[in-house]
């Protein structure tokens, strides 16, 4: 089957909410897939957050595809729209549809924030974008 406008979209909705459920019942039922924003996209979840810090989940289906440098800077102008700490992209795996087996992306700064709480390069006490 060849993809098209409608049916690369309507997987990328299938596979968000997909996302949104397993971390929802893993992590906190107040994670939810993310109305669509204009022109300041704020990623495509919300309600995660680590050590208080706001995450932004940009999810991707590209039928097993990925664009590491692309994906990783709209996360992070999400981040900034969102004014959140820390951005990832969750990214689907070619011949898995199971969300636990999908991969996250991310730069070093987000993943020190993520296991330290705190960004580098922010002084104590201070937030992302503040």
């Amino acid at each position: 089957m060849t993809r098209n406008r409608a049916s690369a979209k309507a997987a990328g909705r299938t596979f968000e909410t997909q996302i949104a459920g397993y971390l929802a019942a893993h992590i906190d039922d107040r994670i939810e897939r993310r109305r669509l924003n204009g022109t300041n996209d704020r990623g495509d979840l919300t309600g995660l957050k680590v050590h208080g810090l706001r995450v932004v989940v940009e999810c991707k289906n590209y039928g097993g595809r990925v664009e590491i440098k692309p994906w990783l800077d709209e996360a992070e102008i999400e981040r900034g729209n969102d004014h959140a700490d820390i951005a990832l992209v969750v990214a689907k795996r070619r011949l898995t549809t199971k969300p636990g087996d999908q991969v996250v992306l991310m730069t070093i700064d987000d993943f020190v924030a993520l296991v330290t709480g705190q960004r580098p390069g922010m002084g104590s006490g201070d937030r992302a974008d503040d």
